[in-house]
């Protein structure tokens, strides 16, 4: 596969993992707005493009098989912690617009621009110490 295929399949992906994510807030906050609901919101949110993601960077962009459900178990254990740091990003991007603006608009757009940055920096944790290996 050519880097501006994977360029545009990861890029795509984000997109729709950061859609999910956004889509998971929004129904959080409609759901629950009792105490900390925003951060329950990007917590659930986050969950929601981890699950995207794993999938379809797992099946499309590394094109991974895995051996067993304890090896995919182990897979996405190891790409959830690659996103630690990335997350942490993000969370603090979009609390920050949150605080700084004080709107719903603000900390989405917080939360796109984190998203945006961790997944460029998660592609290469991901493919050099997650994915080193194509298979399939």
């Amino acid at each position: 596969m050519s880097s501006l295929n994977i360029a545009v399949k990861y890029s795509s992906f984000a997109v729709f993992a950061t859609l999910a994510n956004l889509f998971a807030q929004e129904l959080s906050v409609r759901f629950y707005n009792g105490e900390f609901s925003i951060y329950v919101g990007i917590l659930l949110g986050t969950l929601a493009g981890l699950l995207c993601k794993y999938y379809l960077d797992k099946r499309f962009i590394f094109v991974y098989r895995a051996s067993s459900s304890v090896d995919d178990l182990r897979k996405f254990l190891s790409y959830s912690l690659t996103g630690v740091g990335t997350t942490l990003l993000f969370w603090t991007t979009e609390i920050s617009f949150e605080f700084l603006y004080g709107t719903k608009t603000a900390r989405y757009f917080g939360a796109v621009i984190g998203l945006t940055i961790g997944y460029v920096v998660k592609y290469h944790l991901d493919k050099h110490y997650v994915f080193s290996k194509r298979e399939g």
